[in-house]
């Protein structure tokens, strides 16, 4: 009987970090769900990216802002590939407006798919990892996470949460054989962007290493954690920020 490929969800993933993630979990061997909330063609073309690496994809669209298409997007992985091994829970809005002009809509909206989007996935997902005794989640906090910024409030909310949520459930569920962890990248350079771009000079100018980094360099944080390597790792967050505060 051939032996089931683990197998990887990962949210906003037709571009940039998503996209990245993606490959690279692709690159070790994971079947691979790749999830957006509108450009299915992106994701397609992505999907595309994965199978050429050897492996099967599933482009699973949906909005992770409403639970029940988390439960629809986890549904189609596990129907597909008979587990989702890791999840990735990179999706995320991040609107720039006062505090004092952000409407209660747009205030959930934010808290919906930055931060409970995880929630609703992780509870979809995570049954089957420790009922196998072996999973891995990966979320994705960010200089928000911790500082905060101004004009992003709801934003720095929902990923502050996004870091108590990771911290709770690698103590919860590390006896399991699950860990769970956060990412928090510095600036990054969009698919093709200049690493030394003139319209982010201000935040490359806080990087120790005179530059942004790439989706590539945040995506290899994902593959170690993801990995059997990464097994004594959990409840930490992996600044991928070259140097820079976080």
């Amino acid at each position: 009987m051939t032996q089931r490929r683990k197998a990887a969800l990962v949210t906003g993933a037709g571009r940039n970090i998503g996209r990245a993630a993606v490959l690279a979990l692709a690159g070790d061997g994971f079947d691979v769900a790749i999830n957006g909330s509108s450009n299915r063609a992106a994701c397609e073309a992505v999907a595309e990216e994965a199978r050429a690496l050897g492996v099967e994809a599933l482009v699973a669209m949906g909005d992770v802002g409403r639970p029940e298409d988390c439960a629809r997007i986890a549904a189609e992985a596990i129907a597909r590939f008979g587990a989702v091994d890791v999840l990735v829970n990179n999706a995320a809005l991040r609107p720039a407006k006062p505090f004092l002009e952000t409407s209660e809509e747009e205030w959930r909206r934010v808290i919906a798919v930055d931060l409970d989007g995880a929630v609703w996935l992780i509870r979809a997902c995570v049954p089957g990892m420790l009922e196998r005794g072996w999973g891995r989640i990966v979320n994705f906090t960010g200089m928000n996470a911790m500082h905060g910024y101004a004009g992003h409030s709801p934003v720095s909310v929902s990923k502050h949460g996004v870091w108590g949520l990771t911290k709770a459930l690698a103590k919860e569920f590390g006896p399991k054989g699950v860990t769970v962890n956060a990412i928090s990248p510095g600036p990054i350079a969009e698919d093709g962007e200049d690493l030394v771009s003139e319209r982010r000079a201000a935040a490359i100018a806080r990087v120790p290493v005179g530059r942004m980094g790439t989706p590539k360099e945040v995506a290899a944080a994902v593959r170690l954690l993801a990995s059997e390597d990464g097994a004594y790792i959990t409840g930490q967050m992996l600044q991928v920020n070259g140097g820079g505060q976080t």
